[in-house]
């Protein structure tokens, strides 16, 4: 009986261990998605979307400890459409295989990630409290919403929707957020001329941007492995390793897809393309690591690597101005990947899949919009034409990244 519980223990704390790396893992992803973003803006804009990137990250975990992870999961009964509110995070749960705290942490990452994804959608143009404030809203509200119909056991996990580790509950959400407030901010200044025509703004620092996709290739084994909730036995040990590699292997083939695309189209191996390619198969696969073989994984990985190309040109087209290519890395590829599930998974089924998918997109755009719509009508979402063209690192934070190449005063 003693060796029993010593066994039992021990299997607590290794669970708990493996959510805490898990955890900080895809907290690192907070530090790649502010070294990509801030490679991919202007110099003049980098210590703006930096802070946006650091103080977000703040927000969310302060935000959800408080309001948002009570609605996601405290208290909640399965298959609800409205949460119930419940109380602070307090007493362990007797019989849980992993601490309390090691939960929130692992789950409040998350919440991060979704609200970094709208950070380089609206990049060098948006007012840095303006945005803000619509994090306390997003991190604190519209996102803890959508995961208690999921991973929460609200209405849309009893329908069946499929979503292992976030491709819609996470990167689709992120992205159906940045997309309404692309749509009421408008272009960049110079973005695109009176005939249509499409002018490339480059970055600042392609070394910053693929340190950012190294981080953020890392940081999701993490997000991918962590989901599947326990290391401790046989079946979970085993089935994290076959997520590593599938996680590993989509990437790859996304940003392989990605350079034969852009060579083929214009000849060049355009590194943003071939990164972005990356980042949507880990997005991708990121709806089910688990079930595919390694060789599906492949094949995911590298289709969505040629999606994400044709998606970023077609939103140009489009005038929708997105310096990162966000929308299509975590939108576009986030459906693909939720739609692609039923292939390899018998448990999901495209209906349910599509049903997730329409209704995570609908209440994130919807409530988004509503939200982007009152911060404009109060106090504003564009910076000036003067701040826009002078860079926002001086007129936001008064420093800016690079003085020794400024010719600010």
């Amino acid at each position: 009986m003693e060796l029993s519980t010593t066994v039992v223990e021990l299997r607590y704390a290794l669970d708990t261990f493996f959510f805490l790396i898990s955890g900080a893992l895809v907290m690192w992803m907070a530090a790649g998605f502010a070294m990509l973003e801030a490679g991919l803006v202007r110099s003049k804009n980098t210590t703006e979307i930096l802070t946006k990137n650091f103080v977000l990250y703040a927000i969310a975990c302060t935000v959800f400890l408080l309001v948002g992870y009570n609605i996601m999961y405290v208290g909640n009964d399965e298959g609800g459409f409205i949460p119930s509110i419940g109380a602070l995070i307090g007493t362990q749960a007797e019989g849980a295989d992993h601490s309390l705290g090691s939960d929130f942490f692992f789950q409040v990452v998350f919440v991060a990630t979704a609200m970094s994804v709208v950070s380089g959608a609206v990049a060098e143009r948006m007012k840095l409290f303006s945005f803000l404030v619509f994090a306390v809203v997003l991190t604190g509200f519209i996102y803890p919403m959508e995961g208690y119909w999921t991973w929460g056991g609200g209405f849309l996990a009893e329908a069946g929707f499929s979503d292992f580790a976030g491709s819609g509950i996470v990167h689709l959400a992120g992205a159906a957020a940045a997309l309404a407030g692309v749509l009421l901010l408008g272009a960049r200044k110079g973005k695109y001329g009176k005939n249509g025509d499409i002018h490339p703004i480059p970055g600042s620092s392609m070394p910053l941007a693929t340190l950012g996709t190294f981080i953020l290739w890392m940081g999701w084994f993490g997000f991918n492995g962590g989901s599947q909730l326990a290391l401790s036995n046989f079946e979970n040990a085993t089935a994290v390793g076959q997520i590593f590699l599938n996680t590993n292997a989509a990437a790859a083939a996304g940003a392989i897809a990605a350079l034969i695309v852009v060579k083929s189209i214009w000849g060049k191996a355009d590194l943003s393309m071939i990164l972005n390619g990356a980042l949507a198969g880990l997005v991708a696969i990121t709806a089910d690591p688990l079930s595919p073989s390694p060789v599906a994984a492949v094949l995911v990985g590298g289709v969505a690597g040629i999606l994400v190309v044709f998606s970023i040109l077609a939103f140009d087209k489009v005038k929708i101005d997105d310096p990162v290519g966000a929308l299509s890395v975590h939108g576009v590829c986030g459906v693909f990947g939720l739609m692609v599930v039923p292939i390899s998974n018998a448990d999901a089924s495209f209906g349910a899949q599509l049903f997730g998918a329409v209704v995570i997109f609908a209440w994130v755009f919807g409530a988004s919009l509503v939200v982007w719509g009152i911060i404009k009508a109060t106090m504003g979402i564009r910076v000036s034409e003067e701040e826009e063209v002078e860079g926002m690192d001086i007129h936001d934070c008064g420093v800016v990244a690079y003085p020794e190449f400024s010719s600010s005063k």
